[in-house]
């Protein structure tokens, strides 16, 4: 059995302290829906969302997920298209690195074991990369 002051669950009902025994399982419940009514409240907060999160009509997700322009789509393309023309006008294999490590996803350790190469110069390659597709998008613009 655990104490509890129902002071701190009601503060409004209880203006004293009032301790009273409880169960390890009540406990544990009122436990669990003070972490929750915390979870709740710093959903709401970082969504500034001022209504319920649970009303499953999809409307927080309409509020928090705004579907792009045409512009920005526009803008989308736009960039892809400049970013793919730019990483053609790099070197072969800094290409190829580029491309398996962030359109395809793969970590660096991967990308040199299927080269058969140092996963530090793959590393490195792939920094090299960068710093000029940057300079190549840099003179486009």
């Amino acid at each position: 059995m655990q104490k509890i002051n129902l002071r701190d669950l009601y503060p409004d009902a209880y203006k004293t302290d009032v301790f009273v025994d409880v169960a390890e399982e009540v406990l544990t419940a009122i436990r669990d829906q003070q972490q929750d009514d915390a979870a709740y409240e710093r959903r709401k907060f970082r969504y500034k969302a001022y209504y319920s999160l649970n009303r499953g009509d999809g409307i927080e997700n309409d509020a928090i997920n705004q579907p792009p322009t045409p512009e920005e789509i526009l803008e989308q393309k736009q960039l892809k298209e400049e970013v793919y023309a730019a990483l053609m006008q790099l070197p072969a294999i800094q290409a190829r690195r580029i491309y398996a490590r962030f359109y395809l996803g793969m970590r660096v350790a991967e990308i040199a074991r299927i080269e058969g190469a140092d996963r530090r110069r793959v590393w490195d390659s792939i920094r090299r990369g960068l710093k000029k597709l940057a300079r190549l998008l840099d003179t486009v613009r």
